[in-house]
């Protein structure tokens, strides 16, 4: 199976999107350092939040066989540079996370992902399970 890293902003569902890949009970953990668990290198927000941890995350990625940027679709913000997937030599995915949340604006979240460089895009949620077997999928092939 291959190994994904998550890299999104604290709060995204990162950790909540890891918990349901690996079907554990959803229960917010705040990821204080780089946690491996199954599949998932799970990232700490601040990675991605702070430019001076940028280096971390490719040091971290190297344990990984594709990254997935994480977008919460209720956020009207991303931390995400443009063309971010770009610094990565490994292929880059878009997760957008709270799929069944109601204040959802997905445009708005692809929008965000493919400005960072990002050409497939999945839409999931850690509570109901949407998406979690497309994802399980891409990871066994």
């Amino acid at each position: 199976m291959k190994k994904i890293m998550f890299v999104g902003q604290t709060g995204s569902g990162k950790t909540s999107l890891t918990q349901a890949l690996n079907g554990q009970a959803i229960a917010y953990l705040k990821t204080q350092a780089v946690k491996f668990s199954g599949c998932v290198v799970d990232t700490p927000g601040e990675f991605a939040e702070n430019r001076m941890y940028y280096s971390a995350l490719l040091v971290s990625a190297n344990k990984a066989d594709i990254i997935g940027f994480i977008q919460d679709g209720t956020r009207k913000k991303s931390i995400f540079p443009p063309k971010f997937a770009a610094m990565f030599n490994k292929p880059v995915i878009g997760i957008i996370t709270k799929n069944d949340a109601d204040q959802i604006e997905p445009a708005r979240a692809e929008k965000f992902l493919k400005m960072a460089g990002v050409e497939t895009i999945f839409s999931t949620s850690a509570v109901s399970q949407q998406g979690i077997d497309q994802l399980l999928s891409l990871l066994q092939d």
